[in-house]
């Protein structure tokens, strides 16, 4: 973890943040509560000289979800990163089932599915080759993998202890209805497909925590329908969710963590 902010020396100061109201969401205490899973405490990430999240808290429970709000540049995605074991915070902690996720970085990866803007496909592959790939890459750096001949079979990649068998491959391209195209290849598919695709890896992946950038990118009624209740089984068998979004999402009883304007932490601000 770092103490200096990135693109500055030691002998350099942080900015002090502004007194702006700090967002937290269900902010942890000592002795955290039975069946809180994820907490994080006083996060804090620079990005060169600004401060793009200022000791930023929440904690979640099993089954539960947070939306993540706020204007272009706020830090939600950065959040998401961070979260996910992709970017250092500069200061703060994140706790799952109390201990540190920066303790073993291995064992955090297996248990996130991270959706980010891009769907993250390649183009001459088809569905279920992608979906596939992507199973056997997973299984590969999971401790608990289990040896098969066939990744678009019965296993999938980062299964943790308390998850259910839910879903093999068959299962993951129904619950996107991708099954008539499962055969296409990546490059034919549009914007929605494509974001079905990614979300069916994210069903594929078996980890209890769900990291969605803007999940509904792209998708119609329809699938929006169907990402609703890929969430709704996701938590009902105590899996989290921490999504960002600009439109409303099917999550009912979220909590929400609005995240202020880059502004008020230092004008200019990206992230």
């Amino acid at each position: 973890m770092h103490n200096t902010a990135p693109g500055t020396g030691p002998d350099t100061p942080h900015p002090t943040p502004r007194d702006v109201p700090r967002p937290t969401a269900g902010a942890a205490q000592d002795g955290t509560p039975e069946g809180t899973a994820l907490v994080v405490e006083d996060l804090c990430v620079f990005r060169g000289n600004r401060l793009v999240l200022d000791a930023v808290g929440f904690s979640l429970g099993t089954g539960g979800a947070l939306l993540l709000r706020g204007p272009n540049g706020a830090g939600k995605s950065t959040l998401l990163r961070v979260l996910a074991g992709l970017r250092q915070p500069d200061s703060g902690t994140v706790l799952w089932h109390g201990h540190p996720v920066g303790a073993d970085t291995a064992a955090h990866a297996a248990r996130v599915a991270y959706l980010g803007h891009q769907d993250a496909l390649k183009p001459g592959l088809s569905v279920v080759e992608n979906l596939a790939l992507f199973a056997r890459a997973g299984r590969a750096g999971a401790d608990s993998a289990q040896d098969s001949d066939n990744p678009a079979k019965d296993h999938a990649p980062g299964a943790q202890r308390g998850q259910t068998a839910w879903p093999n491959m068959t299962d993951a391209l129904a619950a996107m209805d991708l099954l008539p195209l499962a055969d296409l290849p990546a490059r034919l598919l549009s914007a929605g497909q494509k974001r079905r695709t990614a979300l069916a890896r994210v069903l594929l992946a078996r980890a209890p925590l769900w990291l969605l950038d803007e999940p509904s990118l792209g998708l119609d009624h329809a699938a929006i329908d169907l990402l609703g209740a890929a969430l709704a089984r996701h938590r009902a068998g105590g899996g989290l969710v921490i999504a960002t979004t600009h439109v409303p999402l099917p999550l009912p009883d979220a909590t929400t963590l609005t995240l202020p304007p880059a502004d008020l932490h230092d004008e200019g601000a990206y992230a």
